[in-house]
């Protein structure tokens, strides 16, 4: 039986369905679980019970600070361990995003992983092309971004979760390995063509003072959004890699068509 974490998520919710397409045993686990689902919530160690399961999908429990994300990996990977877990499929940061201000979480969770003694895989995902496309902010008769000219090696949430389930329904061969899961680079000027619209490129400095005015926002993630924009304006985020497209046996989906149309979700008068 396979586990995934975090399925009630938008990755984790994708994933259980690739492993079910696929006619793999799996079932979600989540702080809510629905039907079928087994609860897991990370702060609640009792509640960590893995027992009966063979594979765990760690979904990166990412939103939170730092030291929360970490100790919360932590601990479910210590349930793994005393639990007779097979193997562990962790979600990843691509490569590229080392420099960027949520990496810290996912490089230390990478080492409790392999410290842990379970057969590991990790799943080192690149950007959202669902995100990119989502942080382009509409203004008057166009889209801005504080992206400038610079492109991101976006990639689909879709083959993002096929991908994991294609390892965690058989991972021996994908023992000890490291995937770097990155697309095609994509520009905001390319959504914006796609779109019909004109992009125009702000500043980093106006769009933190944005963020940082935007309700709702938690304290962690104005700057986390800052990285990515400042990792993108100069090109630390456009590197391709081939593992995405061997993991799936084709081509991935077009990040430029997935981004058109996250953008084009959010345009104003798509909420009328």
């Amino acid at each position: 039986m396979i586990l995934v974490t975090g399925a009630n998520g938008n990755l984790g919710s994708a994933t259980l369905a690739a492993l079910r397409a696929r006619g793999a045993v799996a079932m979600g686990g989540s702080r809510t679980p629905g039907e079928g689902m087994r609860r897991l919530d990370f702060d609640d160690h009792v509640s960590l019970d893995l027992a009966g399961m063979s594979t765990l999908v760690l979904i990166s429990a990412g939103y939170a600070e730092d030291d929360q994300v970490v100790a919360r990996h932590a601990a479910v990977l210590d349930a793994a361990v005393r639990d007779g877990i097979g193997h562990v499929v962790y979600t990843s940061l691509t490569t590229a995003g080392d420099h960027l201000g949520f990496a810290l979480a996912h490089r230390v969770t990478e080492r409790l992983v392999r410290a842990s003694g379970l057969p590991w895989t990790i799943l080192r995902n690149g950007l959202y092309a669902e995100l990119f496309g989502g942080l382009l902010m509409w203004a008057g008769n166009g889209v801005e971004s504080a992206f400038g000219d610079g492109a991101l090696a976006a990639v689909s949430r879709g083959d993002l979760a096929e991908a994991a389930a294609v390892v965690a329904s058989d991972p021996a061969p994908h023992s000890g390995r490291v995937y770097d899961l990155v697309g095609t680079p994509v520009t905001a000027g390319q959504v914006a063509d796609e779109l019909g619209v004109a992009h125009r490129a702000i500043s980093l400095g106006e769009y933190r003072r944005r963020l940082l005015q935007t309700p709702g926002l938690l304290p962690f993630q104005p700057p986390m959004l800052a990285s990515i924009a400042t990792g993108i304006r100069h090109g630390f985020l456009d590197g391709t890699a081939p593992h995405l497209t061997d993991l799936l046996g084709r081509a991935a989906r077009d990040p430029l068509a997935t981004a058109t149309a996250a953008a084009s979700a959010t345009r104003p008068e798509a909420s009328v």
